[in-house]
């Protein structure tokens, strides 16, 4: 390739600066949101190169992407309003800050309320976060049940509340960085 790099996209001449970063293999490096505005396979190539170069020197990462932290980083800090909030591994602070399950039921419309008493049934501290046209989110605490616990009442009461469709999930580096963000735990 023979061009200007000032003629180069804006996704190009951000593979560039990375690749500039790590010529000379130098022991530190530091990268400002390296994949922004890249598509997906361009971005899953850069992490890789990201990754490989990790093997050798220190990286030190700036983003906004809760993806690409916990896929690139061994360790995260969080800073909200310039201050440092937390530090550790993306599964520790997922862990730490997080510690809960994500509980999505949709039923027939209607059938709401019958839905969220079965899950206040389940744990006492659950918390409706989504409610629209039948679909509802709770968010349960994870110490306060078990995974088989919430099988067996999904099961056992599927036809009585009309449900079509539910899951549950654990905590995600997104949603406790966003409760971190917002002051919602103390750190």
């Amino acid at each position: 390739m023979n061009e200007m790099a000032g003629t180069f996209s804006g996704g190009m001449k951000r593979r560039l600066s990375v690749a500039i970063s790590l010529i000379g293999n130098p022991l530190c490096c530091y990268l400002d949101e390296p994949s922004t505005g890249l598509d997906p396979a361009s971005r899953r190539t850069l992490w890789t190169c990201i990754r490989e170069a990790k093997k050798t020197r220190a990286v030190l990462l700036t983003t906004h992407s809760m993806e690409e932290a916990e896929g690139l980083c061994d360790r995260l800090g969080i800073f909200v309003d310039g201050a440092l909030r937390c530090i550790g591994n993306p599964k520790e602070l997922t862990a730490r800050f997080g510690g809960f399950y994500i509980l999505t039921i949709t039923s027939d419309p209607g059938k709401e309320g019958a839905v969220s008493e079965a899950v206040h049934s389940l744990a006492k501290d659950v918390r409706i976060t989504y409610s629209i046209s039948g679909t509802q989110k709770f968010e349960i605490p994870s110490s306060q049940l078990t995974l088989a616990t919430v099988f067996a009442a999904m099961t056992s009461k599927r036809q009585q509340l009309a449900i079509r469709d539910w899951g549950i999930a654990n905590t995600t580096l997104e949603e406790a960085f966003i409760k971190i963000s917002r002051g919602a735990i103390g750190t």
